[in-house]
């Protein structure tokens, strides 16, 4: 029955059978708790050794994570989603205590007990009633370092959540993060919405997109590589605050900062430009930062990042000639040119539009620890943004950069449906020349703009690296649940079995 199962799976099986011959349901369908550890220790965070309150009664469950059996006593530490709390068996107290023995690391229990002060001081459950409900049939990775590879601990994160505290506390911080900002925007009157995930012409950012067939619509569709198009139909439709916090797919590489599955918030504002979202983002972040933090200061990465207002305002081409110590102006695309073969003749390849950003992805983005917004980008790099009302070749978008990454570009919203007409088709002709992230044409969205958009702003913010920020986390891996990895192979599935628990 047991054949090509590791020795101590079968050893853990033999145990749930005594358990079950013994009484015990194998798999109880619930169990009647009534608190949590942190209950217990919150309540009673201390007192003179000896203290107990048997005349409360706590129901907990959770899992094991330390047990020693010792004549007649044993002690195990009880984990579950709020922390752990040490437990105390005692053989005069328990029919069933002899049973003991046949619990492993890693099972699930249910214990009622009252709690009191260990000789040492330490608040305990004093058990009068245990029940088995889950046997682990696998021991827990070491118990003093966890899971000590990193792709290991992304790949089992449910071990990696049941044997490290400080991965739980990430997760919790990360949805922390998600229920400030809807409250932060539903406060001010956006409303939460979604878009497809599947579009016929993904747009919305320079991206290549993953395909999939439809087999009942007979046509091919692309996972969204951005929410921005859908959101902006729906301010023509009349709607003026819209948001929404979702998924995007893209087909790139993967990187400490980049996973092709990830999480955006969008969000758009009629009758407002990128001033007022520059003022409203700032807003936010510092009220995110000192929400989760409890002070306007974070570190990341070993450095101090501080979030008071108000964040930095740069000129982008300004800032870039003034970092890269160019001698002219860097909007001079044949002067950047003839420089970058001089300087980086490894970014020969890199088009001509696309070059400012390298350089200042170079020279000046990786010094940007504090909030500070890249004022007035190039309109080259920018085909969904207005152009500037006063600076020639610019358009009205600000990028944010923070600890050294961009964390939100913000534009004022392009609404002249036939200069977007006009982009669109110049992203068209890059497609035509090899360009396999250029946009495609969408003529269903240029359709709805020439129904009339009204002017607005707008916003993408990576709901990742936000949380990579604010928990001081240098890999996006770190915050994903599930991060991409590649398949296993079916014989490396197998978890390794320690030799020792």
């Amino acid at each position: 029955m047991h054949d090509g199962l590791h020795e101590q799976t079968i050893a853990r099986l033999n145990n749930q059978k005594a358990l079950t011959e013994a009484g015990f349901e194998a798999f109880p369908y619930a169990y009647p708790q009534t608190h949590h550890t942190s209950d217990v220790l919150t309540s009673h965070p201390g007192g003179e050794p000896g203290t107990a309150w048997e005349g409360e009664t706590y129901a907990l469950a959770g899992r094991l994570m330390r047990m020693r059996i010792q004549g007649g006593a044993a002690f195990m530490d009880l984990q579950d989603e709020t922390g752990t709390l040490q437990l105390f068996f005692r053989k005069n107290d328990l029919e069933n205590f002899a049973l003991l023995k046949h619990l492993d690391l890693g099972d699930i229990i249910g214990v009622k007990g009252f709690p009191f002060v260990t000789k040492t001081g330490q608040v305990t459950l004093h058990v009068r009633e245990w029940t088995p409900l889950v046997k682990a049939l696998h021991p827990l990775p070491d118990k003093f370092h966890g899971l000590a590879d990193p792709e290991l601990r992304s790949r089992r994160r449910y071990l990696d959540l049941m044997t490290n505290l400080e991965s739980r506390a990430v997760f919790k911080t990360r949805a922390r993060i998600l229920s400030f900002i809807r409250r932060f925007l539903e406060d001010r009157g956006f409303l939460e919405v979604e878009g497809p995930t599947l579009q016929s012409i993904p747009g919305g950012t320079e991206a290549k997109p993953f395909k999939t067939f439809h087999n009942a619509l007979s046509h091919e569709f692309s996972l969204r590589i951005s929410l921005e198009l859908y959101l902006k139909r729906l301010l023509v439709g009349g709607f003026e605050k819209v948001f929404e916090i979702g998924r995007n797919y893209r087909n790139e590489g993967i990187d400490a900062t980049h996973n092709p599955e990830f999480t955006m918030l969008e969000f758009y504002w009629a009758y407002a430009d990128y001033n007022d979202m520059m003022a409203l983002v700032e807003e936010l972040l510092h009220g995110l930062v000192t929400t989760i933090h409890g002070r306007e200061t974070i570190t990341f990465g070993g450095r101090e990042v501080n979030f008071a207002r108000p964040f930095a305002r740069l000129d982008f081409a300004a800032a870039v000639r003034e970092a890269a110590k160019l001698g002219f102006d860097p909007m001079d695309a044949e002067a950047l040119r003839t420089w970058a073969n001089e300087r980086h003749p490894e970014w020969r390849k890199v088009p001509d539009y696309k070059l400012l950003e390298k350089v200042s992805g170079e020279y000046l983005e990786p010094n940007l620890v504090n909030p500070t917004f890249l004022v007035d980008m190039p309109l080259a790099i920018s085909p969904l943004v207005k152009k500037h009302r006063t600076r020639d070749a610019l358009t009205e978008r600000t990028d944010l950069f923070v600890a050294g990454f961009e964390l939100a570009p913000i534009y004022s919203e392009l609404n002249d449906a036939l200069d977007q007409r006009a982009r669109f088709e110049a992203q068209t002709a890059r497609r035509e020349a090899g360009d396999d992230e250029a946009h495609q044409q969408d003529e269903d969205f240029l359709l709805a703009l020439e129904y009339g958009m009204p002017p607005a702003a707008g916003m993408g913010m990576g709901i990742d690296r936000l949380t990579m920020l604010l928990t001081d986390k240098a890999s996006i891996r770190d915050v994903l649940l599930f991060p991409l990895l590649r398949p296993e192979k079916s014989d490396e599935a197998v978890p390794p079995e320690p030799t020792d628990e």
